[in-house]
């Protein structure tokens, strides 16, 4: 049985932090399911899976298909599908209209949104409604161009209380979870202790209920430059390359099969 909103909540009170990677195939999620407690369908597939510079051209069509995929492995984390840009920031009537096609046709558990001061509203809405939240905060990529690049959050006293104001903000209005992205450690350590409901950090220290990842970044997959945050612990790219090249040189040798 997949992990609820609550199991998680309830990590934070036993201080047992949360393990959580994205997926967006079927093979990666059956590695990771039973290692993980949260496994996020996320619209960074835009990069990793797509291709693109941003993940601003990733569609509601696009999330559903992946997380229908990955819904289909996960029997034992919990299951998040983010919400693409443009989906749900027009009104709270689109975003409780695609919020609910994502859960109805993926199974998943939540969604995320990264939130402004705007969401707030929505995230109400959407709680109200039966779907659980995850809101991301911080460093969120769908501002890509806002930002003019994918650059670090809280740098002045300034940024960081409106980063504060806006997770307290968060939980009142019913978020179940928050997402602290590319913010200083000692900013999120405030937010964490501040709030009932866990904190997943990436690129926010080591003071947060919990960790995540892009698992394709954590195994080595993805071409350099990483993120300053990202830690590989497997070098993957390298390892098919090898057993590609293997299997070329004993197809022109005649060796294989």
């Amino acid at each position: 049985m997949r992990k609820t909103i609550t199991d998680l909540q309830s990590m934070k009170q036993k201080k047992e932090l949360i393990v959580a990677l994205t997926s967006y195939d079927f093979q990666i999620a059956t590695i990771i399911d039973s290692v993980c407690d949260f496994v996020l369908v996320g619209d960074s597939l835009g990069n990793v899976f797509q291709g693109n510079e941003t993940t601003l051209n990733v569609s509601i069509e696009n999330m559903i298909y992946h997380g229908s995929i990955v819904s289909r492995a996960v029997k034992e984390s919990h299951l998040c599908i983010d919400m693409p840009f443009m989906s749900y920031q027009s009104s709270t009537e689109d975003a409780l209209r695609n919020a609910g096609r994502i859960i109805k046709a993926t199974g998943a558990e939540s969604v995320k949104l990264e939130i402004s001061f705007d969401s707030l509203n929505t995230i109400n809405k959407l709680s109200n409604a039966g779907i659980p939240v995850v809101a991301h905060v911080g460093l969120c990529p769908q501002s890509f161009n806002m930002y003019g690049g994918y650059k670090k959050q809280g740098k002045n006293k300034s940024e960081q209380e409106y980063i504060y104001t806006l997770s307290k903000e968060a939980e009142i209005n019913g978020a179940s979870i928050l997402v602290i992205e590319g913010v200083p450690e000692n900013l999120a350590n405030k937010i964490t202790k501040s709030l009932k409901i866990p904190t997943i950090g990436i690129g926010a220290g080591k003071k947060c209920d919990g960790q995540i990842l892009v698992t394709e970044d954590l195994l080595g997959l993805t071409p350099s430059p990483h993120p300053s945050f990202v830690k590989n612990y497997s070098n993957l790219r390298a390892t098919i390359k090898k057993s590609i090249n293997s299997y070329k040189n004993e197809v022109k040798k005649n060796k294989f099969p």
